[in-house]
Order: C-alpha cells, then sequence, then structure tokens
C-alpha cells in the first residue's frame, strides 16, 4: 500500500432545510391557521480515529467531502429531516489543520475518538413560527443556513515507541525485520527504504512499536536525499537509535557519519537531540573480532559520547538479543 502521510481535502457541511409556508385548509376548516414545519439541519462533520487504517491514502482522490443537507419542512407542522452526520476516518496520530492559517483543529491520538470539524447549517423556519395574537396567518418564512466550509490540511504522525535513523545502507531495515513482523525492502543499496514502516516487538510480553525512517544524507535539511521529511515521525519517539555502518572502518569516516546525521537532526529540531539516544554499531562481522572494541572505544572517545552505544550484526544476529533486552529495561524505567 502506498504510504501518504499528509493530503489537503475541502469539507462542506450540511445546509440547513427551508421552513414551509402552509395553512391548514379542511373541509370544514376552510380558514385553518399557519401548519408550514421547520426545515432539518444540516448534516455535521466529524474528523474520526480509526486504529484500522493505516495511511491518508484514501483521502487523496477523493478532494471534497460533503454531508447531507437538511430536508424542507411541510405542511401539518412535519420538520424536514436532518442532514446525516458525515464522519471521515484517519489514521491514529492524524494532526488536522486550517489550511488558510495554519491553525491546528486538532489531535486525534485515541481509537474511535471524534472531533467536530464543520458544524451543519441552522433549520428555516416555517410560517407556524411566525403566528402570534396580532398575526394569525403569517406569510413568512425563513430558509436553511449554509453548512461551514472549511479547506483543511491532515498530518499523520506514526505513533512509535523507537525511532530508528541512519545513513541510507545503515542496516536499520534488516534491523526491524529480525526483530519485528514488518517486512521493509532490503538490498544493498542506498535508499531502499523510501517510506517509514513500522514494527511491532514483544519483549518480555511489553509491546514496543519500532518506525523505520528512510536514510539521511548530508544537506537533508536542503531537500536532499528521501529522510528528512519523514523526520517529523519521530518527534513522539521515547528513544532514537542511530545506525552506523562499521564497514568502513577508518574511525574518521564513521565520526563523520555520526556528525553528519547529528547536524541534520539539529536543523530540523534541535529538540530531537534531548531524546535519549542510542548509538548502533552495525555490520560488526565484516571487522577481526579483537579490533571491535578498540574501533569503537575510538570513535567513543573521539566524540565524547556519554550515551549508551551497541556492537551489533544483522547478518549474522550478534548482538540483536541484548540490544532488545535493553530497549525493554528502558521501557520499563519508563514506567
Amino acid at each position: 500500500m502506498k504510504f501518504i502521510d499528509e493530503v489537503d481535502i475541502l469539507i462542506i457541511a450540511g445546509k440547513g432545510g427551508n421552513g414551509c409556508i402552509s395553512f391548514r385548509r379542511e373541509k370544514y376548516i376552510p380558514y385553518g391557521g399557519p401548519d408550514g414545519g421547520n426545515g432539518g439541519n444540516g448534516g455535521d462533520i466529524y474528523i474520526c480515529a480509526d486504529k484500522n487504517v493505516n495511511t491518508l491514502m484514501h483521502l487523496n482522490f477523493k478532494k471534497v467531502f460533503k454531508a447531507e443537507d437538511g430536508k424542507n419542512g411541510k405542511s401539518n407542522l412535519c420538520t424536514g429531516k436532518n442532514g446525516k452526520e458525515l464522519n471521515i476516518y484517519v489514521p491514529i496520530g492524524t494532526i488536522i489543520k486550517n489550511k488558510i492559517n495554519n491553525k491546528i483543529l486538532g489531535k486525534i491520538f485515541v481509537h474511535n475518538k471524534k472531533i467536530l470539524l464543520a458544524k451543519g447549517g441552522a433549520r428555516g423556519l416555517g410560517n407556524n413560527h411566525f403566528k402570534s395574537s396580532i398575526n394569525r396567518t403569517p406569510y413568512k418564512q425563513t430558509n436553511g443556513k449554509l453548512g461551514e466550509k472549511k479547506k483543511i490540511n491532515l498530518e499523520l504522525l506514526l505513533l512509535a515507541d523507537v525511532g530508528l535513523i541512519g545513513l541510507p545502507n545503515s542496516g536499520k531495515s534488516t534491523f526491524l525485520n529480525i526483530v519485528s513482523s514488518a517486512k521493509p525492502k532490503i538490498n544493498s543499496y542506498p535508499f531502499t527504504t523510501i517510506k517509514p514502516y513500522l514494527g511491532t516487538v514483544y519483549i518480555k510480553k511489553k509491546k514496543i512499536i519500532i518506525a523505520d525512517i528512510p536514510g539521511l544524507i548530508k544537506n537533508a535539511s536542503k531537500g536532499k536525499g528521501l529522510g528528512y521529511k519523514f523526520l517529523k515521525h519521530i518527534k513522539h519517539c521515547k528513544l532514537l537509535l542511530l545506525f552506523l555502518d562499521i564497514k568502513p572502518y577508518n574511525k574518521l569516516d564513521i565520526i563523520l557519519n555520526i556528525k553528519i546525521i547529528i547536524n541534520e537532526l539539529k536543523k530540523y529540531d534541535i529538540k530531537l537531540l534531548k531524546k535519549p539516544f542510542w548509538l548502533i554499531f552495525n555490520k560488526i562481522d565484516l571487522i577481526i573480532n579483537n579490533k571491535i572494541n578498540k574501533i569503537i572505544i575510538n570513535i567513543i572517545k573521539n566524540i565524547q559520547w556519554k550515551n549508551n552505544y551497541f556492537a551489533i550484526s544483522c547478518i549474522k544476529n550478534k548482538g540483536i538479543k541484548n540490544l532488545c533486552y535493553k530497549i525493554s529495561n528502558f521501557f520499563k524505567k519508563k514506567k
């Protein structure tokens, strides 16, 4: 399924039904009073969160959503039927904004939550409403009001516990494939991952959601590469894992890679660097065993890293179990 995380749509609530002008006319009551009924209210438009919806793709093709109009009033004091409300279903994690002024209209983070976006037009009044002691035969009614009309922007944020970030081909997708049921496309060339993937991991009966963000490259903030526009999806992550390819074992290459990622995160949102941040040195199977620790220690000292770091091999399944154990402990302490 194609991943769509942002769409613009036009919503139009239903118009209220018109009031009716009518007078009671029966065989023995030739001059009966007014009996024109009121119209029905126009239908409202709601945004609803649905845990079974994973993308905004279904809204990408239909750009206009209109609720049902209220029905007109009729004689015999018959009130018109209210227009049906229209529910627009979106994934959990959707942010709704007014397209014109960029004002946030609501955020949906709970299944089945509903937010009223456009109010239907008020009903028109029939002539029975206007009768009085001084006007027993009013020839007056009102038309229903137009419903609210808005251009809105829907933006989806993936709600994950752990965010995987790194340069292209650093092993993020392979890791997600190993520890979860997600099946991201994996190959040994850059930009294999061209959309975010979510994987669910159960560690010691604890459900943990992991997001694989497309790889970042230098100058991503200037529009290069694929990962920059997806960084918004890690804003709500509680833990970030920075994957590094240890294959270019010249420590300067790895240090440069770390600086590239951190610099791009800083340009996007400096608050991301305040999140718990671990370094993951992948592909240790390509390095001679007695050199791995020395290489990593040199890098850690060079960049003055004070957070956790791990050495793993996704291909050989080395260090994966320990990393998952540490992730589980991290979330136990967060409770």
